[in-house]
């Protein structure tokens, strides 16, 4: 999987290092432009790596003359173990020092995210057909990256935005008077192609979104009985979601009734940093 930069993320990168360098790094200044330096990346604890499409990006942005020389040593999605090396990176020691944090910085969220997906995934059973996808809760302007790394992590992406997916929850409804109504007046307004899902809480909900016409209903905080039952009742007329309170433990038992599609928010909004370190030598 190759990770295709945005403008917006090239911006991003940008401000990150703007951000870190600022009026340039007081540290490094006694060092001269004939101190070459190796930069070795290691994993420190057990993690799946993502964002290594992003190393010479950032170093192209710094706006140097040299950009440092880089030696892949994995790829996105590799699952890493404890002072496995991730890649080496030869060039200036001062640019380097200079990139060390911004480079970490991306390499650790996006390494975080996918070694969370990942772990989400495990806990399908083998052959499932179910998916696992992510939410619209990421960090602001971290969306196309974040996204990303839980595909990397081994599941899928739900609507990128709001301009790529209709999907009517409870406001949407008080709104709108009923999901009948919701559904109705949106079909009117978009192309055939898009499909439209509804947010349910219970089974009377279901019933309505089902005979609405609705393409993807999703079962939120619903118990497992209930999902199975709207399993049930939909049968196979409509994509079968489920969101809200995702354990890793509810996983297996939500594949096994037949549900489609497991949303996780946990999976950007919830995971963690991973840790990655940068040790330099001089050459």
């Amino acid at each position: 999987m190759k990770l295709l930069l945005t403008p917006s993320d090239r911006e991003l990168i940008r401000l990150a290092i703007r951000e870190d360098i600022g009026r340039g790094d007081m540290t490094t200044s006694f060092l001269d432009g004939s101190c070459l330096g190796r930069a070795i990346l290691r994993a420190k604890e057990e993690l799946t790596i993502c964002g290594l499409d992003l190393i010479s990006p950032i170093f192209a942005l710094m706006e140097i003359e040299n950009i440092p020389y880089i030696t892949m040593l994995c790829s996105d999605g590799d699952r890493l173990s404890i002072g496995d090396t991730v890649c080496e990176i030869h060039g200036d020691a001062a640019t380097l020092l200079m990139a060390e944090r911004t480079i970490l910085n991306f390499l650790q969220r996006m390494s975080g995210i996918a070694t969370t997906t990942a772990h989400f995934v495990s806990y399908l059973p083998e052959g499932s057909k179910t998916r696992i996808t992510d939410t619209r809760k990421t960090t602001p302007g971290w969306r196309t990256l974040e996204k990303y790394a839980v595909r990397v992590g081994g599941a899928y992406n739900h609507r990128f935005g709001l301009d790529d997916g209709v999907m009517i929850k409870d406001n949407h409804i008080v709104l709108a008077g009923s999901i009948t109504n919701a559904v109705k007046d949106i079909r009117d307004k978009i192309h055939h192609l898009m499909r439209i899902e509804v947010e349910c809480e219970n089974q009377e909900m279901v019933k309505e979104a089902l005979n609405a016409g609705a393409d993807v209903i999703m079962c939120d905080n619903m118990s497992t009985d209930d999902v199975a039952a709207a399993v049930n009742l939909i049968n196979g007329s409509a994509i079968v979601e489920v969101s809200g309170g995702i354990s890793f433990e509810r996983i297996q038992e939500l594949a096994t009734v037949g549900v489609d599609v497991i949303s996780v928010g946990k999976l950007t909004h919830g995971a963690r940093s991973v840790d990655i370190n940068m040790t330099l030598t001089v050459e």
